[in-house]
């Protein structure tokens, strides 16, 4: 075995330094501000629908009475102030704190989105930059007793969710995916980051499962068989459930109405996740 050089960048080893490097990368909350449990909604790649997940999870969440909170960390895709119908522009408290916006049945978001002078407005700033403003999210938010929150991660391994993963105190991450064999590869990519980095995957959710007939209700894999299956065995992590393509929940979210559908699928994951 190699001597330690202290490096924890090029080492996979789990020892104390990597344990202490951890922790100290957190970055503190705000000093008013309480979380009590943080999920990353996390995906190996873009167009899964992981926005589409971290918002039922929220509703869900809400539904079950917590107070429930969701930081869009997706800084240069952000789509969940869209899906819960945020407009305004956030504001902050004298000490230049920021103040979540308010959805209709009280779930707490921070979001760039909410924060931009237009919302085509596109992001062009390089990695560093988005990287500060997660942590700014976290720690600069005035988040009040807040009983779970969900981060919607951008996709992929890259700068901004290694910050994610470094900055905030992840209790556990959620990772989606679609039926394909390629996106099953890439979600392997995510579950060995999660690894890597010590956080707990609590499950698999699988997006674009299938599709119901209207007419005979039969249901249809738009995608071919999933592999999630395999995944789920391989390494040992539930899956937590399975989404259809269901045009209300397109519907709704396009609308900013997603906290009124009636059927959100994952009534049953909260229980499991917290």
């Amino acid at each position: 075995m190699s001597e330690c050089s202290h490096d924890c960048s090029s080492c996979s080893a789990n020892c104390g330094s990597r344990t202490q490097e951890k922790t100290d990368f957190l970055e503190p909350l705000y000093r008013e501000s309480k979380v009590k449990k943080v999920i990353g909604i996390v995906s190996g790649k873009g167009g899964v629908g992981k926005s589409m997940t971290t918002s039922l999870l929220g509703v869900a969440a809400m539904r079950k009475g917590l107070h429930t909170a969701i930081l869009d960390a997706d800084v240069t895709g952000p789509s969940i102030p869209q899906a819960f119908g945020l407009h305004e522009r956030l504001l902050g408290n004298a000490e230049g704190i920021i103040l979540p916006a308010m959805t209709n049945f009280g779930i707490e978001v921070v979001s760039l989105n909410l924060m931009l002078e237009e919302e085509t407005q596109p992001v062009i700033w390089r990695g560093p930059v988005v990287a500060d403003v997660v942590k700014q999210f976290w720690g600069k938010t005035l988040w009040k007793d807040i009983d779970v929150m969900f981060v919607d991660m951008p996709p992929g391994t890259g700068e901004v969710p290694l910050t994610v993963f470094q900055s905030i105190p992840l209790d556990g991450i959620v990772v989606v995916a679609t039926p394909q064999e390629l996106v099953g590869m890439i979600v392997e990519k995510a579950v060995n980051m999660a690894n890597m980095m010590n956080v707990p995957v609590l499950g698999l959710i699988e997006n674009m499962s299938y599709i119901k007939c209207p007419d005979c209700g039969k249901e249809i894999k738009v995608f071919g068989d999933s592999h999630i299956e395999e995944i789920s065995e391989k390494f040992n992590i539930p899956v937590l459930g399975k989404l259809p393509i269901d045009p209300k929940l397109t519907q709704a979210c396009d609308a900013g109405l997603i906290e009124d559908v009636e059927n959100i699928y994952l009534d049953g994951v909260i229980d499991i996740i917290l």
